[in-house]
């Protein structure tokens, strides 16, 4: 058990080694598209709001998924009901013009004149930037959907400046003026907005707005969050109670706004385009997300980043960043867009590959990689002699061969890609050998061909020493020194002993001193089985073999000394056949004849008869029974709490213990204390008036 779960954990050691190097980003890819279909399934033939079914279609689109059948008859009918009534919120009116600009409900310059004037309105009532944001938002989709509507907004200035005052120094934005709260995920909403301020406005706006506007974009990338491999992405916290906004969502909404201000304005931005191709290597290492939501918001801004007026991001992925000297690997690089579109003309070099924790030891520099039109791959195809196994980070250059291209598509300045580099590791005089304790001469020695498992044959006893020997050559014939490296002894009762060997580049060895481990291996003499583990995630021929078997001869165990600790049971015995219960039942004890028992019910019953012909005797009779109806019902109730208080005498005899009966005998003592207060009051008080009479 102990050696399985040591071979799972080496196992896992080097899968994360090696999974930690395949990290590399890749571009949108047909397992996004698989994911998109089963994420945004509708519910019931619609989604549950406009909101999502925006989100859906919209992602659905972007990835060139043909959904709209299954959306559009329930969604439709929606997006109808929700522009023909003039009590849709704002929220309501953007997404259904959202949404009815992929699935075409209403089409030409038959749009509901009430919408236009609930946007208008809602434009010059705005009390906070969401009310902007979905004002100015539907007008824009009233736009470009409506030709025949005019919805430009008279005095864009003053709106421009109404939603520019809830900026900060920082870049961020307040989501309105009655909260001093800054946030990131704003910023976006509000670049996003201030676009759409510019493209309805009846005239230019003032230039100087638009300059203050770019500066805060560029303040707001310098609050930008950032990985060593140079992705970056923005974040935030919870802002005036708003939902807070993870990573993704947040980046997202920044680059929306950019991305819209930039479509909107002739000059461009000038951002800086290790940040921009950063931005988009954060949503595509995200991977494939689960949520709808991150799903929309990556989709969505890639899809932005793709299509934009301050340059493109090129992206630089590896098919592959695990390299097999064995199999003479070549290195593969493919550069494209973040949906894996084509680049123009390009040159990747690869400046320089270091090892592992190092800075200053290249053992490449400078290698321009060859191109494959074919497959549209760059490719080094050879390397330098000295190139070993091992863990770099080779440091890639792109460079556009067109110069003219330089405004369109923006690359990073360098790109940093983890490479792990795997061969087959050369074992070198394997020996296992006993030694005297004394002297240390060798009493027998072995070769060992870890090759396949071996029958080696060894005995020794308390006062001698086992020694396992071996190298490790890299390819090159450079000293290796693994990860790992365990020798197991399992003694035929199934207890184990695991061993670290000691290695190193030039010689790995372990020693085992019997004297000094009688009192671990529990004193326990007679054969154990020995196997040999070896792993490292550069090696390829990582293995786990059975060597033999030594046979030991040990001491007795000492009274005091530690016994061997039992081995658990197989775990698959508990589902194997149960061991039969055979079970005798008591036999039943003689019972009293019949007629004893009739004699002693008699003798039970005859104080009760005694008590009946005791009343007559007496002469009890029910002539001063109360008539009234409060009185009567306190008699009868006495009455009954005494008759309940003599079943209780009954149950006690037959089932009852005796604090269960004493509970319910001080309830009813309280009861009939009560009604028959009631009751002898009356009757005392019809006596007083009899006597008074």
């Amino acid at each position: 058990m102990m050696a399985r779960g040591h071979v799972r954990f080496l196992v896992l050691i080097l899968a994360v080694a090696i999974c930690g190097a395949a990290s590399a980003v890749q571009p949108i890819s047909d397992s996004h598209r698989s994911a998109a279909v089963d994420v945004f399934v509708p519910v019931d033939g619609s989604d549950k709001s406009l909101e999502e079914a925006y989100e859906a279609l919209k992602t659905l689109e972007i990835l060139g998924i043909d959904k709209k059948s299954d959306l559009s008859s329930a969604t439709c009918e929606n997006v109808v009901k929700v522009l023909g009534s003039s009590s849709s919120t704002l929220k309501d009116a953007f997404y259904a013009l959202k949404v009815n600009g992929i699935l075409k409900c209403k089409s030409g310059g038959d749009v509901p004149k009430e919408v236009v004037s609930q946007l208008q309105a809602g434009v010059k009532d705005a009390k906070s930037l969401l009310d902007f944001y979905y004002s100015v938002g539907g007008l824009v989709l009233v736009k470009e959907q409506f030709s025949g509507t005019d919805p430009s907004l008279g005095d864009a200035k003053a709106i421009f400046r109404s939603i520019k005052s809830l900026s900060q120094n920082d870049g961020r934005w307040r989501y309105s003026s009655n909260k001093p709260g800054s946030s990131t995920f704003a910023a976006g909403l509000a670049f996003e907005t201030l676009a759409g301020v510019i493209s309805l406005a009846p005239s230019e706006i003032d230039q100087s707005l638009i300059q203050t506007l770019k500066t805060g974009i560029v303040k707001l990338f310098d609050s930008i969050q950032k990985y060593d491999d140079g992705t970056y992405y923005f974040d935030e916290k919870v802002v005036d109670g708003h939902e807070s906004q993870g990573p993704i969502s947040t980046t997202a909404s920044v680059i929306r706004g950019i991305t819209s201000f930039a479509a909107s304005e002739s000059t461009g931005l000038d951002l800086p385009g290790d940040k921009i191709v950063g931005l988009g290597k954060f949503l595509l290492g995200v991977g494939v997300p689960g949520d709808a939501k991150d799903f929309f918001n990556q989709i969505d801004a890639l899809a932005c980043l793709e299509d934009n007026r301050f340059s493109v991001p090129l992206i630089l992925s590896l098919p592959s960043t695990v390299i097999s000297l064995t199999k003479k690997e070549p290195l593969k690089v493919k550069v494209s867009t973040v949906f894996g579109s084509k680049t123009p003309a390009l040159t990747v070099k690869l400046s320089h590959a270091l090892t592992s924790g190092s800075k200053d030891s290249s053992v490449i520099t400078n290698q321009e990689l060859k191109f494959d039109a074919d497959t549209a791959t760059y490719f080094l195809d050879s390397f330098p002699k000295n190139f070993d196994i091992g863990k770099y980070t080779f440091v890639f250059e792109i460079l556009l061969d067109d110069s003219a291209n330089e405004k369109a598509y923006i690359t990073e300045a360098e790109t940093k890609v983890p490479i792990a580099v795997t061969g087959v590791i050369s074992i070198e005089n394997p020996e296992i050998a006993v030694l005297d304790s004394d002297i240390g001469s060798v009493e027998s020695q072995k070769k060992l061909d870890l090759t396949k498992d071996g029958a080696v044959s060894l005995s020794a006893n308390h006062l001698q020493k086992l020694r396992l020997s071996f190298q490790l050559t890299t390819p090159i014939g450079r000293g290796f020194k693994p990860h790992q490296a365990f020798l197991k002894l399992k003694h035929e009762s199934q207890v184990e002993h695991i061993f670290l060997v000691k290695t190193s580049a030039k010689k790995s060895e372990l020693v085992l001193d019997f004297l000094g481990l009688v009192d671990k291996l529990y004193y326990l003499s007679g054969k154990y089985e020995i196997q040999l583990t070896i792993g490292d995630a550069s090696m390829e021929n990582s293995l786990l073999r059975n060597i033999g078997h030594i046979e030991l001869d040990l001491p007795e165990r000492p009274e005091k000394a530690p016994r061997a600790p039992l081995q658990s049971a197989d775990p698959l015995s508990r589902y194997g056949p149960k061991a039969e219960i055979s079970h005798i039942f008591r036999v039943p004890e003689k019972l009293p004849a019949k007629q004893l028992s009739l004699v002693f019910l008699g003798l039970i019953v005859l104080p009760f008869v005694g008590f009946l012909i005791g009343l007559t005797w007496l002469g009890v009779n029910i002539k001063s029974f109360p008539s009234s109806a409060g009185p009567a019902i306190s008699a009868l109730l006495f009455h009954g709490g005494i008759g309940a208080v003599l079943l209780l005498y009954v149950l006690f005899w037959l089932k009852l213990d005796l604090f269960t009966t004493l509970k319910a005998l001080s309830l009813l003592g309280v009861f009939l204390l009560f009604v028959g207060h009631r009751a002898l009051s009356h009757l005392a008080s019809a006596s007083n008036k009899l006597k008074s009479a």
